[in-house]
């Protein structure tokens, strides 16, 4: 099906429409306390609101550069979505196949799809309406903040989505004509842990709630009380829907909720010193002697980690597969443009026991005959390339990408499991692991560079802690 249009041009319009109304319900108890809108500019020039919106410049920008990086240095990291499975086992598979239900999917996909962008725009937005200057820093930080801290996770610590590894799991939001594009262009689909999603939300919960401890009032007393439910609201739905949609893992939960509560704790001591700076100069914002320590050793031991562990580490054992499917599955792998005159050079090895198919073809081709999970494999499979593989085989070939438009997926499914119905395919597990090598893998040394901050903030906090000040 064509689209008039896509996912973003969805969330960005409903974004845009929604913004007000919810605010003045939110805030329909105290209309004095309102920014009327021919005040706003006044009002960001006054409250000095210009680096909030520098903030999300950069974000976006920043985003774009980590997710560049992620497919190129996978081939020096691997990944570990196999401990995960180890850990959990077919748990979201379970909950996915109980509550399965056309009506559910379109609304759990489209509050996916919009929510979380929503409240990274709104959340700021509201407090600056709502003339809470404290509270608008600390949640255009809060998103700042637990990008940085989730860094290193992203590009360190593979760990495929649940639809690529359970086996019968559905990609129910990303394998859509709708939203195929979308996912494939913007989302790694390996960057599980941690869920921001969870974590984004239950940091902004957090510092609701350090910050009416020091107003020296109760969360139920507080004048954004009707905001702070809300967000939880959106959290308790997003608890199963990134189960049911087929994207995150359980153990995403706890892994967000920690990087929540480093973020919190880091954003609500930090904003205070960041709108003293006129006051008091910038060296109010240099560490503490005892958190510089802790700083050098959270650098020292993550970074030792990193080098000693984890590149062309554990995670790159070829015996690991990265992708699994079973009767009726059938899974992508995204070929990105990195050099539009170099080829990137993709291995393919069956590491399971049962023969599978890998197709490399165009997006284009495969666009319209997704929905929901599916694919009509049929009506698009001639337009690509059809390889066979059996158990232990392995398999080198090019991808040539000669426009930025070149958008190539490779698809995996079982070997004529379309075709058997009473045969012994049902009880077959394919097991693949697919490695990509990109010309530019020099990233590795960006990749490691942009995980700093992160480290610093760790340490920051860790070095913070029982100090009255920081």
């Amino acid at each position: 099906m064509d689209w008039l249009f896509g996912p973003y041009e969805f969330s960005m319009g409903a974004l845009i429409l929604l913004t007000l109304p919810i605010h003045l319900f939110l805030t329909r108890g105290e209309p004095d306390k309102r920014v009327k809108l021919r005040d706003l500019s006044s009002e960001i020039r006054e409250k000095k609101y210009w680096w909030h919106i520098g903030l999300y410049l950069i974000m976006f920008v920043y985003k774009a550069f980590i997710d560049h990086h992620n497919e190129p240095i996978k081939a020096r990291v691997g990944g570990y979505t196999h401990w995960i499975y180890s850990i959990e086992g077919d748990w979201t598979h379970n909950v996915q196949e109980f509550f399965l239900n056309d009506t559910l999917t379109e609304l759990l996909s489209i509050h996916y799809l919009f929510m979380y962008l929503f409240m990274i725009w709104f959340s700021p937005l509201y407090y600056i309406l709502s003339r809470d200057q404290a509270m608008a820093d600390k949640s255009a930080l809060n998103y700042f903040v637990i990008y940085l801290l989730s860094v290193p996770l992203y590009l360190f610590f593979n760990i495929e989505v649940t639809s690529s590894y359970l086996e019968g799991m559905d990609a129910l939001l990303y394998h859509d004509s709708f939203t195929l594009s979308f996912f494939t262009s913007n989302d790694p689909m390996d960057n599980a842990i941690p869920s921001l999603h969870i974590g984004l939300p239950i940091s902004l919960l957090i510092i609701n709630r350090l910050h009416c401890y020091d107003l020296g009032i109760k969360i139920r007393e507080w004048r954004h009380r009707e905001f702070d439910i809300f967000v939880t609201i959106n959290i308790l739905i997003y608890l199963f829907s990134i189960q049911y949609l087929g994207i995150h893992w359980v153990i995403d939960i706890p892994s967000g909720i920690i990087i929540a509560i480093f973020t919190s704790y880091f954003v609500h001591k930090f904003q205070p010193l960041l709108r003293s700076v006129n006051l008091n100069g910038i060296s109010s914002l240099i560490p503490k002697k005892r958190q510089l320590y802790a700083i050098s050793i959270a650098m020292i031991l993550c970074l030792t980690t990193i080098t000693f562990g984890i590149i062309d580490g554990i995670g790159t054992n070829e015996e690991n597969p990265n992708f699994r499917v079973g009767k009726g599955d059938v899974n992508l792998e995204t070929i990105e443009v990195h050099s539009l005159s170099k080829p990137v050079a993709v291995e393919i090895l069956n590491v399971g026991d049962t023969q599978i198919e890998i197709l490399l073809i165009k997006r284009s081709y495969v666009e319209k005959y997704t929905d929901k999970g599916l694919f009509e494999w049929d009506k698009f499979a001639t337009n690509g390339e059809l390889m066979t593989l059996y158990p232990g085989q392995i398999v080198n070939f090019e991808v040539n990408t000669t426009s930025l438009f070149d958008a190539y997926l490779l698809l995996i499914r079982l070997s004529n499991s379309q075709d058997c119905e009473d045969c012994l395919v049902d009880l077959e597990l394919g097991e693949v692991r697919i490695t990509s090598n990109y010309v530019d893998d020099e990233l590795l040394w960006t990749a490691i560079l942009s995980s700093l901050p992160s480290f610093c903030i760790i340490g920051y906090v860790l070095g913070s802690i029982n100090q009255k000040e920081i």
